[in-house]
């Protein structure tokens, strides 16, 4: 069987949360980055624990959920995910943007059952839709970026509203000024 194509961005969650993670999900994909979400990639018959692993593996943006629902859930397969992209970051330069923990509630950093992996990076709130498309943009000009200084991502469909990119320097500044992250 033909191994699918590796996805950019990997959405990790608590069974709970599906209804949150599917709207991450469609706010992603109308923004034209193309997103491995178990409920639609897996199908009958597939090896799924094989293919999940490969898709961390290989995934450019590994997106943990993060809810009441993970911290009431201290087993589940979620869990695994988590601690494989964790894992997965200590090959990595620490410049390389990978982790991008997702709170859909009123959960804190602090008391929160996450890899220290997710510690170390800065997590996004998520709890109205207006937020979920201005993370969905973020995601997509962080692979505009990339595209732009020869890092493409073939994982990114390209968006047929979108212009060439602003030179680099405007492009850092305004998004700075917006979401106050280093990755977008």
């Amino acid at each position: 069987m033909a191994e699918a194509t590796t996805k950019a961005v990997f959405l990790s969650y608590a069974s709970q949360d599906v209804a949150a993670a599917l709207r991450i999900c469609n706010a992603l994909r109308s923004a034209g980055v193309e997103v491995w979400f178990d409920q639609s990639e897996l199908v009958g018959g597939d090896q799924w624990d094989q293919k999940i692993r490969g898709q961390v593996k290989a995934c450019d943006l590994f997106v943990p959920v993060i809810s009441g629902a993970t911290q009431a859930r201290l087993e589940g397969y979620f869990r695994l995910e988590w601690k494989l992209a964790a894992q997965r970051t200590h090959t990595m330069a620490d410049a390389k943007p990978f982790l991008l923990p997702v709170v859909i509630d009123t959960t804190g950093d602090a008391e929160a059952h996450v890899p220290e992996e997710f510690r170390a990076v800065q997590w996004t709130r998520l709890p109205a839709a207006k937020r979920r498309r201005r993370f969905a943009r973020g995601c997509r000009n962080y692979w505009v970026v990339r595209k732009w200084h020869g890092l493409s991502s073939p994982c990114l469909r390209p968006n047929p509203r979108a212009g060439k990119p602003v030179p680099r320097r405007r492009r850092v500044a305004a998004s700075r000024r917006r979401h106050g992250s280093r990755l977008f």
